[in-house]
């Protein structure tokens, strides 16, 4: 499924979106803990976190993520939105938790395989 549909069926607040919008997204990886992602995470995951500074964007990028998802409200920083415009990084939004936003994705991905 494309970034682009899961941004509209999940209600997505967007603070940067990217050209590779398009992308399909391969699945989800949820979690909070930076060295466990950049462990764990595989290239065009959707990364479901409730961090927002900076680093997330450096982490989405080295492990290739298709997007990143910040939960509860949260939203990026100043920087966090310049560097994510500057390497191409989408960054995203959602009042619900990480448990919501987690078991959406998943039900969504199940219904296109």
């Amino acid at each position: 499924m494309k970034l682009t549909e899961i941004v509209e069926r999940l209600s997505l607040e967007v603070f940067t979106l990217t050209a590779e919008a398009e992308m399909e997204v391969t699945g989800g990886y949820c979690g909070d803990l930076l060295s466990h992602v950049l462990a764990s995470a595989s290239p065009g995951n959707l990364w479901i976190t409730i961090q927002n500074h900076v680093n997330v964007v450096a982490v989405a990028q080295v492990v290739g993520l298709s997007a990143v998802v910040m939960t509860d409200g949260r939203r990026p920083d100043k920087a966090s939105l310049e560097r994510a415009q500057a390497t191409g990084i989408s960054l995203l939004g959602s009042s619900e938790s990480s448990f919501e936003i987690s078991g959406q994705l998943c039900r969504l991905l199940a219904d296109t395989r």
